[in-house]
Protein backbone atom coordinates (compact mmCIF):
# COMPACT_ATOMS: atom_id res chain seq x y z
CA UNK A 1 0.00 0.00 0.00
CA UNK A 2 1.52 3.29 -0.92
CA UNK A 3 1.27 6.18 1.91
CA UNK A 4 1.39 9.77 1.28
CA UNK A 5 4.48 11.32 2.62
CA UNK A 6 4.33 15.00 3.93
CA UNK A 7 6.72 17.20 2.30
CA UNK A 8 9.80 18.04 4.75
CA UNK A 9 9.02 21.86 4.48
CA UNK A 10 6.19 23.70 3.34
CA UNK A 11 2.59 23.02 3.08
CA UNK A 12 1.14 19.31 1.82
CA UNK A 13 2.25 16.37 0.33
CA UNK A 14 5.40 15.43 -1.37
CA UNK A 15 3.67 14.44 -4.50
CA UNK A 16 1.74 17.90 -4.70
CA UNK A 17 5.22 19.41 -4.83
CA UNK A 18 5.38 21.23 -8.08
CA UNK A 19 8.28 20.82 -10.48
CA UNK A 20 11.05 24.07 -10.25
CA UNK A 21 9.71 24.45 -14.22
CA UNK A 22 6.23 25.12 -12.42
CA UNK A 23 7.48 26.87 -9.57
CA UNK A 24 9.12 29.18 -11.93
CA UNK A 25 6.34 29.85 -13.92
CA UNK A 26 3.92 30.18 -11.27
CA UNK A 27 6.34 32.42 -9.57
CA UNK A 28 6.68 34.89 -12.53
CA UNK A 29 2.86 34.99 -12.50
CA UNK A 30 2.95 36.01 -9.11
CA UNK A 31 5.15 38.57 -9.61
CA UNK A 32 3.19 40.31 -12.33
CA UNK A 33 0.37 40.26 -9.90
CA UNK A 34 1.92 41.43 -6.91
CA UNK A 35 3.26 44.33 -8.74
CA UNK A 36 0.85 46.79 -7.30
CA UNK A 37 2.07 45.48 -3.60
CA UNK A 38 5.82 45.26 -4.45
CA UNK A 39 6.24 47.89 -7.19
CA UNK A 40 8.90 47.30 -9.95
CA UNK A 41 11.64 45.72 -6.88
CA UNK A 42 13.76 42.64 -9.19
CA UNK A 43 12.95 39.53 -7.04
CA UNK A 44 15.78 37.74 -8.04
CA UNK A 45 16.42 34.26 -8.70
CA UNK A 46 13.68 31.61 -7.82
CA UNK A 47 15.52 29.37 -5.27
CA UNK A 48 15.08 25.69 -4.69
CA UNK A 49 14.45 23.92 -1.22
CA UNK A 50 17.43 21.70 0.49
CA UNK A 51 16.52 18.57 -0.04
CA UNK A 52 16.07 16.02 2.74
CA UNK A 53 19.50 13.85 2.13
CA UNK A 54 21.16 17.08 2.28
CA UNK A 55 19.64 18.21 5.77
CA UNK A 56 22.34 17.38 9.12
CA UNK A 57 19.96 16.69 11.46
CA UNK A 58 21.42 16.41 14.91
CA UNK A 59 21.86 13.56 16.48
CA UNK A 60 19.19 11.59 18.68
CA UNK A 61 20.17 12.58 22.35
CA UNK A 62 17.66 9.10 23.10
CA UNK A 63 16.06 6.35 21.38
CA UNK A 64 12.71 4.88 21.49
CA UNK A 65 12.56 2.24 24.25
CA UNK A 66 12.27 -1.85 23.27
CA UNK A 67 8.39 -1.84 24.23
CA UNK A 68 7.79 1.36 22.38
CA UNK A 69 10.16 0.76 19.56
CA UNK A 70 6.88 -0.62 17.36
CA UNK A 71 5.04 2.57 17.23
CA UNK A 72 8.08 5.02 16.81
CA UNK A 73 10.43 6.51 13.69
CA UNK A 74 13.66 8.19 14.70
CA UNK A 75 14.24 8.52 10.49
CA UNK A 76 15.27 11.88 9.26
CA UNK A 77 11.89 12.18 6.90
CA UNK A 78 10.43 11.14 10.92
CA UNK A 79 12.35 13.88 12.67
CA UNK A 80 12.37 16.52 9.91
CA UNK A 81 8.54 16.64 9.66
CA UNK A 82 7.96 16.73 13.04
CA UNK A 83 10.67 19.90 14.00
CA UNK A 84 9.00 22.46 12.56
CA UNK A 85 5.05 23.96 12.18
CA UNK A 86 3.43 25.90 9.11
CA UNK A 87 4.55 29.64 10.60
CA UNK A 88 6.02 31.84 7.64
CA UNK A 89 9.80 31.52 9.63
CA UNK A 90 8.92 27.55 9.87
CA UNK A 91 8.63 27.35 6.49
CA UNK A 92 11.81 29.45 5.66
CA UNK A 93 13.86 27.52 8.09
CA UNK A 94 12.38 24.49 6.34
CA UNK A 95 13.41 25.76 2.81
CA UNK A 96 17.04 26.23 3.56
CA UNK A 97 17.33 22.85 5.47
CA UNK A 98 17.65 24.64 8.99
CA UNK A 99 15.67 22.04 11.56
CA UNK A 100 17.34 23.52 14.48
CA UNK A 101 14.90 21.65 17.44
CA UNK A 102 14.01 18.23 15.92
CA UNK A 103 12.45 15.81 17.87
CA UNK A 104 14.69 12.68 18.95
CA UNK A 105 11.62 10.28 17.44
CA UNK A 106 8.12 10.54 16.57
CA UNK A 107 5.35 8.22 18.20
CA UNK A 108 2.78 7.28 16.49
CA UNK A 109 0.01 5.81 19.35
CA UNK A 110 -2.46 3.64 18.09
CA UNK A 111 -4.57 3.44 20.99
CA UNK A 112 -4.87 5.43 24.23
CA UNK A 113 -2.50 2.58 26.20
CA UNK A 114 0.42 3.68 23.86
CA UNK A 115 -0.73 7.34 24.90
CA UNK A 116 -0.23 5.88 28.61
CA UNK A 117 3.03 4.10 27.89
CA UNK A 118 4.70 7.06 26.54
CA UNK A 119 3.94 9.33 29.24
CA UNK A 120 4.67 6.87 31.87
CA UNK A 121 8.40 6.77 30.11
CA UNK A 122 8.96 10.17 29.03
CA UNK A 123 8.10 10.84 33.01
CA UNK A 124 10.52 8.33 34.16
CA UNK A 125 13.49 9.02 31.95
CA UNK A 126 12.34 13.16 32.13
CA UNK A 127 11.59 13.45 28.16
CA UNK A 128 9.60 16.64 27.08
CA UNK A 129 6.60 15.25 25.53
CA UNK A 130 5.06 17.42 22.46
CA UNK A 131 1.64 16.36 20.83
CA UNK A 132 1.31 16.45 17.30
CA UNK A 133 -1.94 16.79 14.94
CA UNK A 134 -1.54 18.39 11.82
CA UNK A 135 1.52 20.07 12.61
CA UNK A 136 -0.29 23.69 11.50
CA UNK A 137 1.08 25.67 14.66
CA UNK A 138 2.10 29.31 13.15
CA UNK A 139 3.16 29.90 16.46
CA UNK A 140 6.22 27.58 17.55
CA UNK A 141 3.27 25.23 19.27
CA UNK A 142 5.04 22.02 18.10
CA UNK A 143 8.71 22.78 17.79
CA UNK A 144 10.60 20.60 20.32
CA UNK A 145 12.59 23.44 21.52
CA UNK A 146 13.47 22.51 24.64
CA UNK A 147 15.95 24.45 25.33
CA UNK A 148 14.17 27.67 25.94
CA UNK A 149 15.41 30.05 23.22
CA UNK A 150 13.34 32.97 22.86
CA UNK A 151 10.95 33.08 20.16
CA UNK A 152 11.15 35.90 17.70
CA UNK A 153 14.01 37.24 19.29
CA UNK A 154 12.38 38.66 22.41
CA UNK A 155 14.56 40.37 24.80
CA UNK A 156 13.93 43.22 27.53
CA UNK A 157 10.92 44.61 28.34
CA UNK A 158 7.17 44.03 26.89
CA UNK A 159 4.80 46.29 26.29
CA UNK A 160 3.31 48.13 29.17
CA UNK A 161 6.71 47.33 30.79
CA UNK A 162 6.12 44.44 32.26
CA UNK A 163 8.93 42.38 32.21
CA UNK A 164 9.79 38.48 31.12
CA UNK A 165 10.24 38.02 34.99
CA UNK A 166 8.71 34.09 34.39
CA UNK A 167 11.35 33.29 31.75
CA UNK A 168 14.04 33.70 33.97
CA UNK A 169 12.45 31.87 36.54
CA UNK A 170 11.38 29.19 35.01
CA UNK A 171 13.44 25.77 33.60
CA UNK A 172 14.10 26.56 29.98
CA UNK A 173 17.44 26.95 29.01
CA UNK A 174 18.50 25.10 32.62
CA UNK A 175 19.14 21.58 30.34
CA UNK A 176 16.38 20.28 32.39
CA UNK A 177 15.42 17.53 29.61
CA UNK A 178 17.36 14.77 28.38
CA UNK A 179 15.25 14.67 25.24
CA UNK A 180 11.99 15.65 23.67
CA UNK A 181 9.65 12.82 21.39
CA UNK A 182 6.79 14.20 19.31
CA UNK A 183 3.54 12.41 19.90
CA UNK A 184 1.93 12.13 16.30
CA UNK A 185 -1.65 11.23 16.96
CA UNK A 186 -2.84 10.62 13.35
CA UNK A 187 -3.47 7.16 13.81
CA UNK A 188 -6.62 7.97 16.34
CA UNK A 189 -8.87 9.03 13.34
CA UNK A 190 -12.15 8.00 13.63
CA UNK A 191 -15.45 8.57 14.35
CA UNK A 192 -16.24 6.30 16.94
CA UNK A 193 -20.35 7.10 17.14
CA UNK A 194 -22.77 9.01 16.31
CA UNK A 195 -25.76 9.98 18.30
CA UNK A 196 -28.41 11.29 15.40
CA UNK A 197 -30.78 12.24 18.26
CA UNK A 198 -28.55 14.91 20.24
CA UNK A 199 -26.93 15.45 17.24
CA UNK A 200 -23.47 14.82 18.83
CA UNK A 201 -20.30 12.95 17.33
CA UNK A 202 -17.66 10.90 19.55
CA UNK A 203 -14.63 11.64 17.47
CA UNK A 204 -10.61 10.77 17.96
CA UNK A 205 -7.92 13.38 18.31
CA UNK A 206 -6.25 12.47 15.36
CA UNK A 207 -9.28 12.81 12.59
CA UNK A 208 -8.40 15.36 10.31
CA UNK A 209 -10.90 17.89 8.86
CA UNK A 210 -11.45 16.17 5.40
CA UNK A 211 -11.36 12.55 7.64
CA UNK A 212 -13.63 13.46 9.73
CA UNK A 213 -16.44 14.90 8.07
CA UNK A 214 -15.89 12.26 5.28
CA UNK A 215 -16.90 9.76 7.79
CA UNK A 216 -20.03 12.32 9.32
CA UNK A 217 -21.09 12.94 5.42
CA UNK A 218 -21.87 8.63 6.07
CA UNK A 219 -24.45 9.85 8.84
CA UNK A 220 -26.22 12.90 6.60
CA UNK A 221 -24.04 15.32 9.59
CA UNK A 222 -21.25 17.67 9.62
CA UNK A 223 -18.80 19.69 12.17
CA UNK A 224 -18.47 22.60 9.87
CA UNK A 225 -15.95 23.76 11.31
CA UNK A 226 -13.49 25.08 8.48
CA UNK A 227 -10.25 26.96 9.14
CA UNK A 228 -8.06 27.61 6.78
CA UNK A 229 -5.57 25.13 7.61
CA UNK A 230 -8.78 21.96 7.51
CA UNK A 231 -6.58 20.00 4.88
CA UNK A 232 -4.17 18.64 7.29
CA UNK A 233 -5.18 19.94 10.86
CA UNK A 234 -7.26 17.82 13.49
CA UNK A 235 -10.07 17.74 15.87
CA UNK A 236 -7.43 17.25 18.98
CA UNK A 237 -5.32 20.25 17.70
CA UNK A 238 -8.14 22.54 17.18
CA UNK A 239 -9.50 21.97 20.94
CA UNK A 240 -5.71 22.29 22.33
CA UNK A 241 -5.08 25.86 20.47
CA UNK A 242 -9.76 27.02 20.83
CA UNK A 243 -8.99 27.40 16.86
CA UNK A 244 -11.78 29.49 15.36
CA UNK A 245 -13.63 28.35 12.03
CA UNK A 246 -16.19 28.25 9.11
CA UNK A 247 -18.67 30.20 11.73
CA UNK A 248 -17.91 34.42 11.15
CA UNK A 249 -20.28 34.69 14.26
CA UNK A 250 -22.08 33.39 16.98
CA UNK A 251 -20.18 29.22 16.81
CA UNK A 252 -16.53 30.91 16.03
CA UNK A 253 -14.36 28.55 17.99
CA UNK A 254 -14.08 24.90 17.98
CA UNK A 255 -15.04 25.01 21.98
CA UNK A 256 -18.32 26.15 20.81
CA UNK A 257 -19.20 22.87 19.50
CA UNK A 258 -17.58 20.95 22.36
CA UNK A 259 -20.03 18.28 24.60
CA UNK A 260 -16.74 16.75 26.16
CA UNK A 261 -13.39 15.90 25.53
CA UNK A 262 -11.09 12.91 26.94
CA UNK A 263 -7.10 13.80 27.79
CA UNK A 264 -4.24 11.20 28.78
CA UNK A 265 -2.52 13.19 31.20
CA UNK A 266 1.20 12.48 33.47
CA UNK A 267 -1.39 11.55 36.21
CA UNK A 268 -4.36 9.65 34.74
CA UNK A 269 -7.12 9.93 32.76
CA UNK A 270 -9.23 13.47 32.23
CA UNK A 271 -12.29 13.10 30.95
CA UNK A 272 -15.84 15.01 31.46
CA UNK A 273 -19.01 14.38 31.29
CA UNK A 274 -21.50 14.55 28.46
CA UNK A 275 -23.91 17.44 29.22
CA UNK A 276 -25.51 20.07 26.90
CA UNK A 277 -24.11 22.71 29.40
CA UNK A 278 -23.72 22.89 32.87
CA UNK A 279 -22.67 25.08 35.68
CA UNK A 280 -20.83 22.84 38.13
CA UNK A 281 -17.55 25.15 38.66
CA UNK A 282 -14.27 25.59 36.38
CA UNK A 283 -15.43 24.00 33.27
CA UNK A 284 -13.11 21.00 32.49
CA UNK A 285 -13.53 20.85 28.92
CA UNK A 286 -13.08 25.16 28.54
CA UNK A 287 -9.86 24.18 30.97
CA UNK A 288 -8.52 21.40 27.89
CA UNK A 289 -9.66 24.19 25.23
CA UNK A 290 -6.66 26.37 24.84
CA UNK A 291 -3.95 24.32 27.01
CA UNK A 292 -1.92 23.60 23.73
CA UNK A 293 -0.46 20.38 24.65
CA UNK A 294 0.74 21.66 28.52
CA UNK A 295 -2.29 19.47 30.84
CA UNK A 296 -1.90 16.63 28.42
CA UNK A 297 -2.80 14.90 25.10
CA UNK A 298 -6.60 15.36 23.77
CA UNK A 299 -7.59 12.25 22.74
CA UNK A 300 -11.21 12.50 22.06
CA UNK A 301 -14.16 14.63 22.02
CA UNK A 302 -17.58 14.46 21.94
CA UNK A 303 -18.57 17.22 19.80
CA UNK A 304 -22.05 18.62 18.44
CA UNK A 305 -23.00 18.49 14.54
CA UNK A 306 -26.21 18.78 12.18
CA UNK A 307 -27.19 18.23 8.99
CA UNK A 308 -25.93 19.80 6.28
CA UNK A 309 -27.04 23.28 5.05
CA UNK A 310 -29.89 22.89 2.17
CA UNK A 311 -30.10 26.35 1.97
CA UNK A 312 -27.29 28.87 1.19
CA UNK A 313 -27.09 32.49 -0.03
CA UNK A 314 -24.01 34.35 -0.42
CA UNK A 315 -22.69 38.19 -2.00
CA UNK A 316 -20.08 40.32 -1.87
CA UNK A 317 -20.96 44.37 -0.80
CA UNK A 318 -17.81 46.86 -1.86
CA UNK A 319 -17.25 49.60 0.27
CA UNK A 320 -15.42 52.96 -0.48
CA UNK A 321 -13.58 52.71 2.83
CA UNK A 322 -12.68 50.38 4.90
CA UNK A 323 -14.08 52.23 8.54
CA UNK A 324 -17.62 52.59 6.21
CA UNK A 325 -17.64 48.35 6.17
CA UNK A 326 -16.64 48.34 9.78
CA UNK A 327 -19.66 50.61 10.32
CA UNK A 328 -21.87 48.37 8.69
CA UNK A 329 -20.25 45.21 10.26
CA UNK A 330 -21.17 46.15 13.41
CA UNK A 331 -24.49 46.71 12.67
CA UNK A 332 -25.18 43.12 11.25
CA UNK A 333 -23.05 41.98 14.36
CA UNK A 334 -25.47 43.40 16.58
CA UNK A 335 -28.96 42.90 14.45
CA UNK A 336 -29.26 39.02 15.43
CA UNK A 337 -28.95 38.44 12.13
CA UNK A 338 -25.92 35.73 13.07
CA UNK A 339 -24.52 35.80 9.17
CA UNK A 340 -22.38 32.29 8.65
CA UNK A 341 -20.07 34.37 6.75
CA UNK A 342 -19.64 38.15 7.68
CA UNK A 343 -16.09 39.10 6.42
CA UNK A 344 -14.73 42.42 5.76
CA UNK A 345 -11.53 42.83 3.34
CA UNK A 346 -9.70 46.32 2.54
CA UNK A 347 -9.14 47.19 -0.67
CA UNK A 348 -5.88 46.03 -0.67
CA UNK A 349 -6.94 42.61 0.36
CA UNK A 350 -8.96 42.84 -2.26
CA UNK A 351 -6.75 43.58 -5.08
CA UNK A 352 -3.95 41.05 -3.66
CA UNK A 353 -6.41 38.09 -3.91
CA UNK A 354 -8.27 39.19 -6.72
CA UNK A 355 -11.56 39.91 -5.65
CA UNK A 356 -11.42 43.23 -6.00
CA UNK A 357 -9.13 46.45 -8.24
CA UNK A 358 -8.21 47.87 -5.16
CA UNK A 359 -10.55 50.99 -5.15
CA UNK A 360 -12.83 49.48 -2.26
CA UNK A 361 -13.19 47.41 0.59
CA UNK A 362 -14.96 44.09 -0.15
CA UNK A 363 -17.92 42.87 2.53
CA UNK A 364 -18.38 38.39 1.63
CA UNK A 365 -21.35 38.17 3.35
CA UNK A 366 -23.45 34.68 3.76
CA UNK A 367 -26.52 32.89 4.85
CA UNK A 368 -26.96 29.40 5.59
CA UNK A 369 -29.59 26.64 6.90
CA UNK A 370 -30.31 23.51 7.18
CA UNK A 371 -33.64 24.39 8.00
CA UNK A 372 -35.01 27.35 6.28
CA UNK A 373 -34.49 29.66 3.17
CA UNK A 374 -32.10 32.33 4.20
CA UNK A 375 -33.45 35.15 1.43
CA UNK A 376 -35.47 37.15 4.20
CA UNK A 377 -32.20 37.21 6.85
CA UNK A 378 -30.05 38.63 3.38
CA UNK A 379 -32.76 41.10 2.37
CA UNK A 380 -32.60 42.90 5.58
CA UNK A 381 -28.39 42.22 5.92
CA UNK A 382 -28.09 43.95 2.56
CA UNK A 383 -30.63 46.80 3.71
CA UNK A 384 -28.33 47.70 6.38
CA UNK A 385 -25.18 47.66 4.07
CA UNK A 386 -27.13 49.98 1.85
CA UNK A 387 -28.04 52.28 4.99
CA UNK A 388 -24.35 52.32 5.45
CA UNK A 389 -23.20 52.70 1.47
CA UNK A 390 -22.87 49.23 0.76
CA UNK A 391 -23.09 48.32 -3.05
CA UNK A 392 -23.40 44.53 -3.92
CA UNK A 393 -20.27 43.84 -5.98
CA UNK A 394 -20.11 43.62 -9.87
CA UNK A 395 -20.81 40.41 -11.27
CA UNK A 396 -22.25 39.53 -7.73
CA UNK A 397 -25.30 37.44 -6.90
CA UNK A 398 -27.37 36.14 -3.98
CA UNK A 399 -25.99 32.32 -5.13
CA UNK A 400 -22.63 33.40 -4.96
CA UNK A 401 -20.85 35.85 -6.87
CA UNK A 402 -17.50 36.55 -8.82
CA UNK A 403 -15.62 38.22 -5.97
CA UNK A 404 -16.95 35.95 -3.20
CA UNK A 405 -15.60 33.37 -5.38
CA UNK A 406 -11.93 34.68 -5.99
CA UNK A 407 -11.49 35.37 -2.23
CA UNK A 408 -12.39 32.17 -1.14
CA UNK A 409 -10.06 30.23 -3.57
CA UNK A 410 -7.08 33.18 -2.18
CA UNK A 411 -7.93 31.92 1.06
CA UNK A 412 -7.97 27.98 0.55
CA UNK A 413 -4.78 28.38 -1.45
CA UNK A 414 -3.00 30.57 0.47
CA UNK A 415 -0.92 28.16 2.32
CA UNK A 416 0.50 26.40 -0.96
CA UNK A 417 1.35 30.16 -2.53
CA UNK A 418 3.04 31.27 0.48
CA UNK A 419 5.80 28.01 -0.15
CA UNK A 420 6.37 29.47 -3.66
CA UNK A 421 6.49 32.84 -1.93
CA UNK A 422 9.26 31.92 -0.65
CA UNK A 423 11.41 30.92 -3.19
CA UNK A 424 10.82 33.57 -5.19
CA UNK A 425 12.22 36.09 -2.28
CA UNK A 426 8.01 37.69 -0.75
CA UNK A 427 8.01 37.91 3.00
CA UNK A 428 4.27 36.67 3.11
CA UNK A 429 2.69 36.50 7.10
CA UNK A 430 -0.30 37.28 8.80
CA UNK A 431 -1.13 38.27 12.33
CA UNK A 432 -4.29 38.12 14.10
CA UNK A 433 -6.27 40.23 17.23
CA UNK A 434 -9.56 40.88 18.42
CA UNK A 435 -10.75 44.33 19.85
CA UNK A 436 -13.62 46.12 20.88
CA UNK A 437 -15.57 48.36 18.06
CA UNK A 438 -14.53 51.87 20.34
CA UNK A 439 -11.50 51.12 19.90
CA UNK A 440 -11.11 49.57 16.77
CA UNK A 441 -10.74 52.85 14.74
CA UNK A 442 -7.62 54.07 16.16
CA UNK A 443 -6.35 50.63 17.17
CA UNK A 444 -5.69 49.93 13.48
CA UNK A 445 -4.63 53.08 12.31
CA UNK A 446 -1.72 52.68 15.16
CA UNK A 447 -1.17 48.83 14.06
CA UNK A 448 -0.80 49.19 10.86
CA UNK A 449 1.07 52.02 11.33
CA UNK A 450 3.74 50.39 13.19
CA UNK A 451 4.16 47.69 11.02
CA UNK A 452 4.72 49.71 8.08
CA UNK A 453 7.38 51.64 9.73
CA UNK A 454 9.14 48.02 11.12
CA UNK A 455 8.75 46.61 7.16
CA UNK A 456 10.43 49.88 6.04
CA UNK A 457 12.90 49.59 9.00
CA UNK A 458 14.26 46.29 7.98
CA UNK A 459 13.89 46.54 4.21
CA UNK A 460 16.80 46.38 1.63
CA UNK A 461 18.17 49.65 0.17
CA UNK A 462 16.43 48.63 -3.10
CA UNK A 463 13.01 47.53 -1.30
CA UNK A 464 12.38 50.66 0.43
CA UNK A 465 8.72 51.81 0.29
CA UNK A 466 7.48 48.32 -1.18
CA UNK A 467 5.03 45.93 0.60
CA UNK A 468 1.48 46.39 1.83
CA UNK A 469 0.42 45.49 4.97
CA UNK A 470 -3.68 44.70 4.86
CA UNK A 471 -6.55 43.83 7.10
CA UNK A 472 -9.80 41.97 7.21
CA UNK A 473 -12.02 40.96 9.76
CA UNK A 474 -11.86 36.82 10.26
CA UNK A 475 -15.03 37.27 12.55
CA UNK A 476 -17.40 39.58 14.59
CA UNK A 477 -19.09 39.83 17.79
CA UNK A 478 -21.81 42.52 18.73
CA UNK A 479 -18.76 44.02 20.72
CA UNK A 480 -15.78 43.94 18.85
CA UNK A 481 -13.82 42.51 15.29
CA UNK A 482 -11.23 40.16 15.06
CA UNK A 483 -9.11 41.78 12.72
CA UNK A 484 -6.52 40.11 10.20
CA UNK A 485 -3.17 41.53 9.10
CA UNK A 486 -1.20 40.16 6.13
CA UNK A 487 2.16 41.84 5.45
CA UNK A 488 3.44 41.05 2.15
CA UNK A 489 7.11 42.80 1.09
CA UNK A 490 10.30 41.38 -0.54
CA UNK A 491 12.13 39.22 1.49
CA UNK A 492 15.87 40.00 2.41
CA UNK A 493 17.23 36.23 1.07
CA UNK A 494 18.95 34.47 3.63
CA UNK A 495 17.80 37.13 6.46
CA UNK A 496 13.98 36.48 6.38
CA UNK A 497 13.58 34.88 9.85
CA UNK A 498 15.28 38.33 11.51
CA UNK A 499 13.20 40.59 9.11
CA UNK A 500 10.02 39.04 10.08
CA UNK A 501 11.14 38.83 13.88
CA UNK A 502 11.56 42.86 13.72
CA UNK A 503 8.03 43.35 12.44
CA UNK A 504 6.15 40.89 14.33
CA UNK A 505 7.83 42.27 17.33
CA UNK A 506 6.71 45.67 16.39
CA UNK A 507 3.21 44.26 15.24
CA UNK A 508 2.82 42.18 18.50
CA UNK A 509 3.93 45.17 20.65
CA UNK A 510 1.75 47.68 19.03
CA UNK A 511 -1.33 45.10 19.66
CA UNK A 512 -0.81 44.95 23.23
CA UNK A 513 -0.77 48.36 23.83
CA UNK A 514 -3.53 49.31 22.32
CA UNK A 515 -5.19 47.20 23.86
CA UNK A 516 -5.93 43.99 22.04
CA UNK A 517 -5.36 40.21 22.47
CA UNK A 518 -1.58 38.65 21.14
CA UNK A 519 -4.08 35.67 19.12
CA UNK A 520 -7.41 35.31 18.43
CA UNK A 521 -7.58 32.53 17.08
CA UNK A 522 -3.80 31.06 16.39
CA UNK A 523 -2.68 30.31 19.65
CA UNK A 524 0.00 31.33 22.04
CA UNK A 525 2.71 28.32 21.67
CA UNK A 526 6.37 29.50 21.73
CA UNK A 527 6.21 32.53 19.57
CA UNK A 528 3.64 34.36 21.37
CA UNK A 529 4.62 34.11 25.13
CA UNK A 530 6.51 37.17 25.90
CA UNK A 531 3.20 39.16 24.82
CA UNK A 532 0.81 36.74 26.68
CA UNK A 533 2.85 36.83 29.94
CA UNK A 534 2.07 40.52 29.53
CA UNK A 535 -1.27 39.61 28.88
CA UNK A 536 -3.20 37.58 30.94
CA UNK A 537 -2.94 38.19 34.94
CA UNK A 538 -0.01 36.44 37.27
CA UNK A 539 -2.19 35.28 39.46
CA UNK A 540 -3.87 33.68 36.70
CA UNK A 541 -0.43 31.81 35.37
CA UNK A 542 0.30 30.71 39.05
CA UNK A 543 -3.45 28.82 39.18
CA UNK A 544 -2.38 27.07 35.77
CA UNK A 545 1.36 26.36 36.72
CA UNK A 546 -0.75 25.00 40.01
CA UNK A 547 -2.42 22.72 38.06
CA UNK A 548 -0.08 21.64 35.80
CA UNK A 549 2.39 20.73 38.80
CA UNK A 550 -0.32 18.51 40.01
CA UNK A 551 -1.08 16.60 37.19
CA UNK A 552 2.16 16.82 35.40
CA UNK A 553 4.32 16.76 37.90
CA UNK A 554 7.86 16.38 35.69
CA UNK A 555 6.90 19.25 33.48
CA UNK A 556 7.28 17.47 30.62
CA UNK A 557 4.04 18.01 28.37
CA UNK A 558 5.21 20.46 25.94
CA UNK A 559 7.72 22.90 28.28
CA UNK A 560 7.78 26.51 27.24
CA UNK A 561 4.25 26.53 25.92
CA UNK A 562 1.92 29.14 27.61
CA UNK A 563 3.66 28.93 31.38
CA UNK A 564 6.57 27.27 32.30
CA UNK A 565 6.51 24.41 35.00
CA UNK A 566 7.52 25.04 38.44
CA UNK A 567 11.64 25.28 39.44
CA UNK A 568 11.18 22.60 41.88
CA UNK A 569 10.65 19.67 38.54
CA UNK A 570 10.01 16.39 40.73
Amino acid sequence: MNIRRRKHWGWGFEDQQPTPAEVRATAAGLAAHLRSALGDVTLGEVETPVPLDAVALASPRVAAPAELADICAADDHARATHALGKSYTDVVRGFRGRFIHPPDFVAHPRDEADVERLLEWCSAERIAAIPYGGGTSVVGGVTPDIDGERPMGFTGTMAGGATDSEGARGVRGTGAYNGAVSIDLTALDRVLEVDPVSRAALIQAGASGPGLEAQLAEHGLTLRHFPQSFELSTLGGWIATRAAGHFATVLTHIEDFVESTRAITPAGVWESRRLPGSGAGVSPDRMLAGSEGVLGVITQAWVRVQPRPAHRASVGVSFERFLDGADCVRALSQSGLAPANCRLIDAREARTTMAGDGSSALLVLGFESADHPVQEAMSRALAICAEHGGVVSEGGDRSGGDAVSSWRGAFLGAPYLRDVFVAMGVLSETFETAITWERFPAFHEHVTAAVREATESVAAPASRGAGQVSCRFTHVYPDGPAPYFTVIAPARRGEEVEQWATIKRAASEAVIAHGGTITHHHAVGRDHRPWYDSQRPESFAQALRGAKAAIDPRGIMNPGVLIDPSRTIA
